[in-house]
């Protein structure tokens, strides 16, 4: 329940504190007083769009602030314990920011909070009906949401969409591998010359480089034996060999060291430079007598890299790129060759898709035969309380040639407003009014089944007045012993009905337009009402009739 909504720098408010009690609120005031912008005002808090537009004229930033008692709100509860809050002494505070520049913060118990977090709580505590909203009736998608809602078949309609889009999506998938099999049947020859090719090629990553190498080898084979021959006799084999000169120096390393023993870390290191000379002279002999000369093997060499450059021009640059374009032709062509086996998989996937899918469909039209029935006669019976005595109303469920996500059927209002007449489609019939008081009906019937406490209605009044608007406040009165009630109105009729009556006056002061918001009792709210009446507020005529309009409240 909405305890309390305070609203700074908002549009004309400068600042604004509406408190609201249980059952059936009203606010009233002259036209432009800033009765339907205290509405704006909570749809920003309960997660609307934000303009900067909204702000003040001279403020910085404006802010939506409201109390809600969720004592026992489980939904509520769970929607916080996922974000790691909790109410504090059972209620919940909603705080809204925008500024001048556009940004905007939103806060939940203090705690910074997403706008998308704002809406979903707000969905929760407010069931906010605005100025003009009764025209959603005339959508089908509307029509369909509150037929479902009564009938207890919205899970059932998401899995129904669920299903559709399962199904949608084996069917693509189905066009999709028929399109590229088409696609690959087209180009199956060069795919297959590609692969052939290639592959009779035996490319191994790499082989052009180490070709390359060897390649290089080969070629200059005799200076590699000269320049090793020279390095290993130089080194090694000669008598004046760089490790035998070495060997002597050992020697006279020695001598110094007997009469030096402190310098004996340099044994060490000639040492490592005799080991080391003396191993890589080795190595230069048997890199000597290895070194191949062999003309024809560098022949063959020079053919496999001409194959490979050929290859590499076609496919390359890279032989890495030669390699993966076989790679890929080859997996287009096992997609051809897979193809009719990859399409019976899908052909069953959609077939259980569609299984699925009818049989949800089914179960669903089922519910919403039903509902529709039960529906019609519920919404029959308040028709005369709201003034449609001589209506007639009915929910259209016609079969579509196939099933689609919202399932196997249209929904259609369809009413007839006088006795006689066939029922047609709301659109065709009902004004603005007739549409405002059968969205009320309907509001009053599905109140009875959800769980939002609170209930907003901003000029649900429209092209009424005289007995059906006190139809209307006796119906909204009614609907208020279940749901908090808020109501913002012109009609007298309509505020004589209500528990607690809020006006709001429009002031001016040093050239500044604000608002103030009174809460009404007594001879205070009697000269309200005869205000709302059209005549003279203090006339005595005026003043007995809203007396009798409050005196006539049945409860």
């Amino acid at each position: 329940m909405l305890l309390e909504l305070r609203i700074q720098n908002y549009a004309i408010i400068e600042r604004l504190s509406v408190r609201l009690e249980p059952g059936l609120n009203v606010l009233t005031g002259e036209t432009g007083a800033g009765k339907s912008i205290v509405v704006g005002a909570l749809a920003l808090l309960l997660g609307e769009r934000a303009s900067a537009d909204l702000v003040r004229t001279g403020a910085e930033r404006a802010t939506v602030e409201g109390v809600f008692d969720v004592a026992g709100n489980a939904e509520v509860e769970r929607l916080l314990a996922e974000q790691a809050l909790e109410p504090e002494d059972g209620l919940l505070m909603l705080r809204r920011e925008v500024a001048v520049g556009g940004r905007n913060r939103a806060w939940v118990n203090g705690s910074p909070a997403t706008t998308s977090f704002l809406g979903a709580l707000g969905r929760q505590l407010v069931d906010l009906h605005g100025q003009h909203e009764h025209q959603t009736l005339l959508h089908a998608e509307e029509q369909r949401a509150i037929l479902d809602a009564y009938g207890d078949a919205a899970d059932l309609a998401a899995q129904v969409r669920a299903a559709h889009e399962r199904l949608s999506r084996a069917r693509r998938q189905l066009e999709e591998l028929d399109r590229r099999r088409r696609e690959i049947e087209q180009r199956a020859d060069f795919l297959r010359f590609q692969v052939e090719e290639i592959e009779r090629a035996r490319i191994e990553e790499g082989e052009d480089q180490r070709l390359e190498d060897e390649a290089r080898r080969l070629e200059h084979s005799e200076d590699l034996v000269k320049l090793s021959g020279r390095l290993y006799s130089a080194l090694y084999a000669a008598e004046e060999a760089v490790t035998a000169r070495l060997g002597e120096l050992r020697r006279v390393l020695e001598q110094l060291l007997r009469i030096d023993p402190a310098a004996a870390d340099a044994r060490e290191l000639l040492e490592s430079a005799y080991y080391n000379l003396e191993e890589l002279g080795r190595r230069m002999g048997d890199y000597s007598r290895a070194v191949e000369h062999d003309p024809a093997r560098l022949d063959a060499i020079r053919r496999r890299q001409d194959l490979l450059f050929r290859l590499k021009g076609k496919y390359g640059p890279t032989l890495e790129d030669v390699l993966a374009t076989g790679r890929r032709a080859r997996e287009e062509l096992d997609l051809l060759e897979g193809a009719a086996l990859d399409r019976q998989t899908l052909e069953q996937e959609e077939a259980e898709a569609r299984q699925a899918l009818e049989g949800l469909a089914g179960k669903l039209t089922r519910r919403r035969r039903k509902a529709a029935e039960r529906l019609a006669a519920e919404v029959m019976k308040i028709l005369p309380e709201l003034g449609l005595a001589g209506g007639h109303f009915e929910l259209a469920l016609a079969p579509l040639d196939a099933i689609g996500a919202e399932g196997a059927e249209t929904v259609e209002f369809r009413v007839a407003l006088n006795v006689g007449f066939e029922a047609r489609a709301l659109a065709r019939v009902a004004s603005g009014g007739e549409l405002s008081r059968i969205m009320l009906a309907l509001k009053t019937i599905l109140a009875r089944l959800d769980r939002i406490p609170t209930l907003v209605f901003d000029e649900i009044d429209v092209g009424i007045g005289g007995r059906v608007a006190l139809q209307v406040g006796d119906e909204l009165r009614r609907v208020a012993e279940r749901h908090q009630v808020f109501v913002i109105t012109h009609l007298p009729q309509i505020a004589s009905r209500a528990h607690h009556h809020l006006l709001v006056e429009k002031l001016e002061h040093e050239g500044t337009t604000f608002p103030r918001l009174l809460e009404l009792g007594g001879e205070e709210r009697v000269r309200e009402l005869a205000r709302m009446l059209g005549g003279d507020p203090e006339s005595t005529t005026s003043l007995e009739h809203a007396r009798e309009l409050l005196t006539a409240v049945t409860s």
